[in-house]
């Protein structure tokens, strides 16, 4: 197959989106998982005339006859059932949340009252219907809509669903996610290298992109062995949503992951993209597991991951898979290969812009170079001159 531009690869990749249905989780649990119901409230909010100023409540009508000095009978306290004011010509103290008196209509605060001999008596306050009261219903009704279906709980959505007696709450099913590293030149990060090994980084920077859109995976290493591979990546296939190799998908004499693939019955629909860094990513499915393989070099693995794994999840999960960041390049630039260049940049605010420095580095080899950076710019293939104050989109990784 011939190699596709990076902009067909994301549509095949958006079409072959999966639902792994829903969990039904306590709602202290649910922070930053996508809603599969829609919130409603159950009763009106505020559920009753609400005072929301500490001080006395009246009756309005009696203010604006002229009186000044009312007897006080009694407090109303927030949390306790609402008590009736009996005589209008009268008064009740009442506190912040508690529920507005009968035959009271409006709250004088206590900075403007004086309290003497149980009589209060106010300055001339101007007072209003309702004035310092949250009214029944001012903020929603009964059944109104108050969080729609695949919404990102946030602790404001939490606070929400506890408002409203949500206890339980359905939330969609995260995909069962297994990072794969091959290649006999990987050992462990606690382990100390010999000169022609490097440690295993490719995979928990995978991870770590991973849990930032709250999808838990475990790894694992299989070494160059084809018998071994074939026989793993069989039963992974049976028992993981996800797969999400790194390595071992180019042309080299041990890149046996698509072959292997192929032996498995797992249906390739590409391998690779007109794009640097990343060229030989592989794609493909059998039944509902989804197989990203990606090119082992550390930052075609890492910016892979970004274009095309996240906008997946997040179309599977109900969510906007659109990237609508953009930023302006901060310096020309020359790239004369025909094909979609992720290109390392610092982002800097500057008078309102967002400015997308490049950063230079040595290859897709070079994952210390990310450090410098906070987002890959993607530029597109069939120009060879980008000019500063050209504006492209960009992926970001960083928080800025």
């Amino acid at each position: 197959m011939d190699l596709i531009t990076s902009q067909e690869a994301l549509e095949i990749i958006l079409q072959n989106t999966e639902d792994w249905g829903v969990d039904n989780i306590p709602f202290q649990e649910s922070e930053g998982r996508i809603l599969k119901e829609t919130i409603v409230s159950d009763r009106d909010l505020p559920p009753f005339n609400r005072v929301s100023m500490d001080g006395i409540a009246i009756c309005a009508a009696r203010y604006d006859q002229g009186i000044r000095s009312f007897k006080i009978e009694g407090v109303q306290a927030a949390g306790s059932p609402q008590l009736t004011l009996h005589n209008t010509d009268n008064c009740m103290e009442a506190m912040t949340g508690a529920v507005l008196p009968v035959n009271a209509d409006a709250v004088i605060p206590y900075e403007l009252v004086s309290i003497e001999d149980g009589v209060a008596t106010v300055e001339d306050y101007g007072v209003q219907y309702f004035k310092n009261v949250h009214k029944q219903g001012a903020d929603h009704f009964k059944n109104d809509v108050l969080i729609p279906v695949n919404t990102v709980i946030s602790p404001a959505e939490i606070g929400v669903l506890a408002t409203v007696g949500k206890s339980i709450v359905k939330v969609g099913k995260r995909p069962k996610v297994l990072v794969i590293s091959t290649g006999d030149e990987l050992v462990e990060v606690d382990k100390t290298p010999e000169n022609h090994q490097i440690r295993r980084s490719n995979v928990h920077a995978v991870v770590s992109i991973l849990k930032a859109i709250t999808v838990e995976a475990t790894t694992i290493h299989i070494s160059d062995d084809k018998e071994k591979l074939t026989r793993l990546i069989d039963g992974f296939l049976n028992n993981y949503d996800v797969l999400l190799f790194s390595g071992a998908v180019s042309k080299g004499k041990f890149d046996f992951i698509p072959e292997v693939l192929d032996t498995l019955g797992v249906h390739k629909l590409f391998h690779k993209v007109k794009q640097r860094p990343g060229k030989p990513f592989w794609f493909g499915k059998k039944n509902q597991t989804t197989v990203f393989a990606f090119p082992g070099n550390p930052v075609s693995t890492y910016a892979s991951c970004l274009k095309y794994f996240t906008p997946w999840f997040q179309k599977s999960m109900g969510l906007p898979s659109e990237n609508s960041m953009k930023a302006v390049l901060g310096a020309d630039l020359i790239f004369k290969p025909s094909m979609t260049y992720f290109l390392q940049v610092a982002l800097r605010n500057e008078e309102g812009m967002l400015v997308a420095y490049p950063q230079k580095g040595n290859g897709s080899g070079d994952l210390v170079n990310l450090v410098k950076s906070d987002a890959f710019m993607e530029l597109p293939a069939g120009r060879t001159e980008f000019k500063k104050g050209d504006v492209y989109p960009v992926i970001l990784y960083r928080n800025l």
